[in-house]
């Protein structure tokens, strides 16, 4: 048997629609005593019902896990490529049946955490951060045009936040595109390492320190919506949906709620 989640582990998501007409960002999460996962994405504003194609994406995924995790997933890696394919493929079939003239987009993170452990995939500009004692250890890769002139050394990381291509993704669940999941981790948690999964809503606004350092100086929850307020705050009437999902593992003061034999999903209130 693998070892259980600490039982102080804490949790938490937000959603808020910011300055947009809709919401279509969407998160969940799904647990079992040995298992966690949790799953992001952002529908593409650009694209028709990206709303839908987020909400298939996190079905998709937190439904593979339900049926998956007994209690734990057998080979995480493989589990979370061929889970992000299955959505996108999901995705693709919703709008053949609809007749749609252009497939949704979505991108899509997601994580799995068991035995101590944590694995990810993600497609798209939503973010993974790995955080450890005010240090931020790993972030994701932006599949973005900006970040690839980033990559090429043609501009630098301060430069790029401020150009507005930088909302130009080449990779997604759906669209027209061809998926590439990259995926990684294999990384051994400590206890109050927080993993946070966050739309571009959150950190476009923001720059690295201060995210790290929020949950370095405030607890779980309070960190994560102060950060969600003042990302809305900077982009005001022009904010895109900001959305949030949070891990502090162990050293929290409240507990995550296994579903033993059986898998709790608790998927994000949305709020205006």
């Amino acid at each position: 048997m693998l070892r259980r989640l600490p039982v102080n582990s804490a949790i938490c998501q937000f959603s808020r629609r910011g300055g947009r007409r809709i919401n279509q960002d969407r998160c969940a999460y799904s647990v079992t005593e040995e298992a966690l996962l949790m799953v992001l994405a952002d529908g593409m504003g650009g694209h028709p019902r990206g709303e839908v194609a987020a909400r298939i994406a996190v079905e998709v995924v937190t439904g593979s896990f339900s049926r998956d995790a007994n209690p734990h997933i057998a080979e995480p890696a493989r589990f979370l490529a061929s889970t992000l394919a299955l959505a996108g493929e999901t995705i693709g079939r919703y709008a053949a049946d609809k007749h749609l003239s252009e497939v949704p987009g979505t991108t899509c993170v997601a994580c799995l955490i068991q035995g101590g452990t944590a694995w990810w995939a993600h497609a798209g500009d939503s973010r993974l951060y790995h955080l450890r004692d005010g240090e931020m250890l790993f972030r994701t890769r932006d599949h973005s045009l900006v970040w690839e002139l980033v990559e090429r050394g043609l501009v630098g990381e301060e430069e790029a936040e401020l150009l507005p291509e930088r909302s130009i993704i080449y990779n997604c669940l759906g669209a027209s595109t061809r998926l590439e999941v990259e995926s990684g981790g294999d990384v051994r948690l400590e206890e109050g390492d927080v993993v946070l999964l966050c739309s571009d809503g959150l950190w476009s606004p923001l720059k690295t320190p201060e995210i790290v350092s929020a949950f370095q100086e405030l607890p779980l929850e309070a960190a994560l919506r102060g950060l969600m307020e003042e990302a809305e705050y900077r982009e005001g009437a022009t904010s895109d949906n900001v959305t949030g999902l949070a891990l502090r593992f162990g050293g929290g003061t409240s507990a995550l709620k296994p579903g033993g034999d059986r898998v709790a999903t608790v998927f994000v209130e949305l709020k205006d």
